[in-house]
This record gives structure tokens, C-alpha cells and sequence, in this order.
């Protein structure tokens, strides 16, 4: 079938599942759990609350994922896809994309965070290395491919730091004073700690005569040290 069927209409009337075709129906579990997940955690997210969030049927779980841990795997996986665009963004806009993503991106109920969902695993280490994984593909690997000079894979690595940081302070943690900075105020300091990592001797540029220099947005150079040295 090439398109979902018709819903039943009535919202609250409706009296049998939602018929999807193959795709939409995984594609709405995966949706579902994710939600689930996020808000009960593992344990207290059940097949049947999940398929009712989906609004199908409960048999369906296993019949396109066979267990409920084979479906928080799918959660998982659709959680890293969202470093796909790394494989192919122009480097002069990944530090535009990583704002985006920490402050305009999906909620924890539409896309969950990989840290999140990998402490809500109930097998750490299996979720720690899938993680892994998704890591070494997207950055250690297709990413520090694409930049020029030394150590390129820790700079790569570094960038998934810095991206999961700050897409977990925004989700999770959420401090006052990074939740309500305005664009203006963010971007700045974010381009020049991305363009030190994107850049070969990032962190050394301006360094060669050994003064403080100034931060984004600033007139001049910091105070002066104690002592009167830099």
C-alpha cells in the first residue's frame, strides 16, 4: 500500500487502532516511545502505553521490533541521527548549526537526547558502546575527515563535546542565564570555540606574543592576572 489509510475520524471516539502502512506504523512507535521513554524512562514505559500513544496496536511492537528493548534501540538511533548533517554541512556553517540545534532544536519528547536516553538504558554498557559507535561514524570519522592539519579527530571529538553539552544544558539542565541569552549575546563566543576546533591551530592564532587578548563582543583585552602577568 502506497499511502497510510484514511484515520477514523472523532478523536476521542475513536474505538480501534489508527491503520498506518509498514512505515508510518514504525515511524509512530518510534515517535510514541520516544515520548514514553523520555517522560517515564525505560521501566516505567510499557508496550501498552506506548501503542497507545501511538494509537495502534500493541502487537504491532513486536511485530516490527520484537521486543521492547529492540525499540528503545530504534529510539536510540533515531537520537544520533541528528548529527547526520555534519557528513556534509560547509564548515563555515557549523557553528550556525550547532546553535540551532542547542537553542531552536527538537524537544526531548520529539528526538531524545543520546545521553539521556543512554543513562536511560537498561543495559548501560551496551548503550554506552552503541553510542560510541554513532560517535566514532559521525565525528571521529566522516567529520575529522573533512578538516584540514593536526589532530583532527580530537578536534572533531571535541566538537561532539561541546554539541552534547550544550544540547543537554538546554534540555535537561536548563540555567537561567544560557536558557534566555539572545542570539547576539551566544553566537559570538559559540563561531569562536567552533572555528578554533574547525581551523588548523585554532587555539594558537593571535597567541604568538604571548598578551591576553579579548573575548567576542569586548573593547579589549581581560583584566590582568595577579601579579601583572597574563
Amino acid at each position: 500500500m502506497d499511502r497510510p489509510e484514511e484515520a477514523k475520524r472523532g478523536g476521542a471516539g475513536r474505538t480501534s487502532p489508527r491503520k498506518y502502512d509498514a512505515a508510518g506504523t514504525q515511524a509512530a512507535l518510534v515517535s510514541a516511545a520516544a515520548r514514553c521513554f523520555g517522560t517515564c524512562g525505560y521501566d516505567g514505559a510499557s508496550i501498552r502505553d506506548i501503542a497507545r500513544v501511538a494509537d495502534v496496536d500493541a502487537a504491532l511492537v513486536y511485530r516490527y521490533f520484537g521486543s521492547k528493548q529492540r525499540l528503545f534501540a530504534a529510539v536510540v538511533t533515531r537520537g544520533t541521527a541528528v548529527f547526520e548533517p555534519l557528513r556534509h554541512l560547509p564548515l563555515e556553517e557549523v557553528a550556525k548549526w550547532v546553535h540551532q540545534l542547542a537553542f531552536e532544536g527538537p524537544e526531548e519528547g520529539e528526538i531524545p537526547h543520546p545521553v539521556l536516553t543512554m543513562l536511560r538504558s537498561p543495559n548501560r554498557e551496551e548503550a554506552v558502546g552503541r553510542m560510541r559507535a554513532d560517535v566514532t561514524a559521525v565525528f571521529s570519522e566522516s567529520f575529522a575527515g573533512r578538516l584540514d592539519g593536526p589532530d583532527a579527530e580530537v578536534r572533531a571529538e571535541l566538537l561532539a563535546a561541546l554539541v552534547l553539552g550544550m544540547t543537554l544544558m538546554r534540555l535537561a539542565v536548563q540555567p537561567p542565564a544560557l536558557s534566555s541569552a539572545p542570539d547576539t549575546a551566544v553566537l559570538p563566543y559559540l563561531t569562536a570555540a567552533v572555528d578554533s576546533l574547525l581551523k588548523p591551530g585554532g587555539a594558537e592564532k593571535g597567541a604568538g606574543d604571548g598578551c591576553c587578548h579579548g573575548v567576542p563582543g569586548s573593547d579589549g583585552p581581560p583584566p590582568a592576572a595577579p601579579g601583572g602577568s597574563c
